[in-house]
């Protein structure tokens, strides 16, 4: 058990209005336990403005400009990928509370928020580290935040016809893909839109990246996995000349000639996990793994 004054900064989805009663619960028990408490701007205009509840003595802060010692994402997998971008390199450990659906990532249930709030004061969690993937391209620095938790996607825009995605790994030729895209995820991505599009689910202790085409023109191409100290290089071509890149669900328009380079960030993410949580159970759970739903 902590004897100190913990931190906790919070980041909110703030199109959950039915779920105030999971923030009151939360704020309520950090006030017990004399926390001192950040909102994310955004969020606490939400439930202070729309939903009135009563934030107490939290302070404010935008974007990434906090310090705590631990981050609480409440909303679902989504609101969790927003938080780890502002976390970014600060090394502060992400405590997913799931007000969403699937919440691979957000796995605490509100009805466990009181169970989860003490185990953190009394040291009672495991942390895991969880891989990242950042984008750059052949004119310099990537136009937005490079960093993806989950994938990094280059696709086709709007209705244009397929694209063709020439890949190297480490200035290694492995083939063009003629489709409609390609994600390139991390182990934690692997169960987002890599997995819906056939991409195999890979432990996120795994140090690798998979690489998953996006409707492929030809039913030969399959996904492949590399080593996470990789580097993957695309160039792409496009009828429209231009394409997407989708850097955790963030688009950026890049014109056709511009390469695109990924590999391994600098830094992991610290999540937070509940004693004796399993990554087995959590995918039984979330994809009925075995149910019989006849």
């Amino acid at each position: 058990m902590t004897d100190k004054q913990l931190r906790f900064a919070i980041f909110g989805n703030v199109y959950q209005a039915k779920k105030s009663a999971s923030i009151q619960k939360i704020l309520a028990c950090l006030s017990q336990r004399d926390a001192l408490v950040k909102i994310e701007s955004e969020f606490y205009n939400f439930i202070t403005k729309e939903q009135l509840i009563d934030a107490g003595k939290a302070e404010v802060f935008e974007g990434g400009n906090f310090d705590a010692d631990f981050v609480i994402s409440m909303g679902g997998d989504g609101t969790f990928l927003k938080a780890a971008e502002h976390v970014g390199s600060k090394n502060i450990p992400i405590v997913g509370v799931n007000m969403g659906r699937m919440g691979f990532l957000a796995d605490i249930s509100p009805s466990d928020i009181e169970k989860s709030v003490a185990a953190i004061f009394d040291g009672d969690y495991d942390i895991e580290s969880r891989g990242v993937i950042q984008a750059e391209t052949s004119l310099g620095n990537f136009p937005e935040c490079p960093y993806a938790l989950n994938d990094i996607s280059v696709l086709k825009r709007d209705n244009a016809s397929m694209i063709s995605i020439r890949a190297t790994i480490n200035g290694e030729y492995l083939t063009t893909y003629q489709a409609d895209g390609i994600v390139v995820s991390t182990p934690t991505g692997s169960t987002a839109y890599s997995l819906s599009n056939g991409g195999p689910i890979v432990l996120p202790s795994c140090g690798a990246f998979i690489i998953t085409p996006v409707a492929p023109h030809s039913m030969s191409i399959r996904p492949i996995v590399v080593p996470d100290d990789s580097v993957i290089e695309l160039d792409v071509a496009s009828r429209n000349h231009n394409f997407l890149v989708a850097v955790d669900g963030r688009s950026v328009r890049c014109e056709e000639g511009t390469k695109i380079i990924m590999r391994k960030a600098g830094y992991e993410i610290q999540v937070v996990k509940q004693k004796g949580s399993s990554y087995f159970h959590t995918m039984r759970e979330k994809l009925m793994w075995g149910a019989d739903v006849r």
